[in-house]
Formats: structure tokens, C-alpha cells, sequence
């Protein structure tokens, strides 16, 4: 049997807080599976059979538990923001590429297609590499 190096121990509120929020219904999936999970370490099971229960990988009851420890009830409850997410266009390239894609077409094209405007903003200079998928979530978020 493995020793478990993190416990979860819920105070009645958080307990509570818990199990209203199952119940109600409104939380997402990933948030009432996190709230199951401790409240099942929180009763005394093993990962192993928690994670047989409610069909999740051990390691997520392990990272969870962690997480319970390190950033309390909230920060194991809520996604981790992750800074370290590379952004291809920064404030002033992003404009650029808007205002290429309202820009007329090239010679020879009836509108920008998305592999177009990727190469042309690496023709300017704008970025080293840029793919047709990022243009394509940056001008997704226009309205």
C-alpha cells in the first residue's frame, strides 16, 4: 500500500460548501469531479479507489490532494492560469494583422484566406513564423 504524503481534511463548512455545490448542478463538470474527489479523501479513501470510483487517473487524485495543501479549498477547486503560454503576436503585431485583413486582397484574390495573411505578416517582417491557426484565433476574437 502507498503512503499517501498529502491528507485532505475539510472543515464542516467546506464540507458543506462542497456538497451544495454538487447538488445544485452548476458548476462544471471538471469542478463537481474536483468536489467529489475530496470529499472522498476527505471520508478516508485510498486514491486508488477513488479513482476507481469516479473514473479518474490516480495521479489526478494525487495532483489534487497536492493542491488542496499548497492553495486550500478555492485553489484546488479552480483551474491554474498558465502564464507561461507563448504568444506569437503581441499588442502591436495583432494590430497589424487586423489591419492587414481589412486591407484589400493581393492581385490575383478575391478576399484574404488565412494562409495568405500568415505569410504575408512574415513577409513584412512582422513575426519569424506565424501559422494560418493563429491568425485564425487572433481575428476570431474580433466581433
Amino acid at each position: 500500500m502507498v503512503r499517501e504524503k498529502f491528507t485532505v481534511r475539510l472543515t464542516s463548512e467546506e464540507r458543506d460548501q462542497l456538497e451544495h455545490m454538487i447538488r445544485a448542478g452548476k458548476s462544471s463538470a471538471r469542478v463537481t469531479t474536483r468536489a467529489r474527489i475530496l470529499l472522498k479523501t476527505d471520508e478516508g479513501w485510498s486514491a486508488p479507489r477513488v479513482a476507481q470510483a469516479l473514473d479518474v487517473c490516480e495521479g489526478t487524485v494525487f495532483r489534487l490532494k497536492r493542491r488542496f495543501a499548497e492553495d486550500g479549498l478555492e485553489g484546488a477547486l479552480k483551474d491554474r492560469v498558465q502564464a507561461r503560454r507563448y504568444r506569437k503576436l503581441d499588442e502591436r503585431a495583432e494590430a497589424h494583422l487586423i489591419a492587414l485583413a481589412c486591407s484589400p486582397a493581393p492581385e490575383g484574390h478575391d478576399h484574404w484566406e488565412l494562409r495568405l495573411l500568415a505569410d504575408r505578416m512574415v513577409e513584412l517582417g512582422v513575426v519569424e513564423s506565424l501559422s494560418y491557426e493563429a491568425v485564425r484565433l487572433h481575428l476570431k476574437k474580433l466581433p
